[in-house]
Parts: C-alpha cells; sequence; structure tokens
C-alpha cells in the first residue's frame, strides 16, 4: 500500500541565520533511511558550516541563488538550476544574496546528523 505522507516535519538547521528546514521524506519524518527529501528556506546572509558528508546531495533551487564552495571552486546555482555533490567531498553551502534562496534537496542515502561530519569549529 502507498504511503501517504500528510506533512513535512520541521528540521533544525545549522549556520548562522535561522533557516527553515521541512523535512518530507526521510530519518525523522518518514522514518525512511535510503534518502531523504526536504524544502529548505534560507535567508539572505546565511552560511552553513563545511561539511564532508556520507551522502550525495542533489539540489534543486526553486528561488534565489545558492552558493556551493568546494576544495575545486565555488558555484552559484540559481533559480532553474540544480547541483550534484558527492559523498566525501567537502562542501559549504550559503545564500549570500539579500533575497536569500528556496530549494529542494535530496540526499542518499538519507540525511544524518551522524553522517554529515561538520567542520569541527562549527560542530
Amino acid at each position: 500500500m502507498p504511503k501517504l505522507i500528510s506533512e513535512p516535519t520541521r528540521i533544525q538547521a545549522a549556520g548562522n541565520k535561522p533557516k527553515l528546514i521541512d523535512e518530507i521524506i526521510g530519518r525523522v519524518n518518514s522514518r525512511t533511511s535510503a534518502l531523504s527529501i526536504a524544502h529548505m528556506r534560507s535567508p539572505g546572509g546565511w552560511v552553513e558550516p563545511g561539511q564532508t558528508p556520507e551522502f550525495d546531495e542533489y539540489t534543486y533551487v526553486l528561488k534565489g541563488m545558492l552558493k556551493v564552495a568546494s576544495k575545486e571552486g565555488t558555484l552559484e546555482v540559481h533559480a532553474g538550476q540544480a547541483v550534484i555533490t558527492h559523498k566525501g567531498e567537502w562542501v559549504q553551502y550559503s545564500t549570500p544574496s539579500d533575497d536569500g534562496a528556496e530549494y529542494i534537496a535530496v540526499c542518499l542515502p538519507a540525511f544524518s546528523p551522524d553522517t554529515v561530519h561538520r567542520d569541527s569549529s562549527h560542530a
């Protein structure tokens, strides 16, 4: 039988400013460990600690611009664009524009605080 997900669960976010994370599918809301899907809304000037996760992340930007830094360089991902980051790769997400950003993030396997491995200076 298909499982209806009637509403997301609000998850506490890391970073220097309040960010809204609504987990639709994942370890908390649907008890799914295979993957997670979350609706993110980040304010302008938000910066998340760097991380080296044990999961791949697929991000589709709905509004605004998401900045993704890696050891190889920085990408600006605008509305209508997507970015893929790979497990074991250091990345840092931010929304430097005044308008912030709204985006959908899919993690495979599902996001977990135990597998995101945030930089120790911001843990």
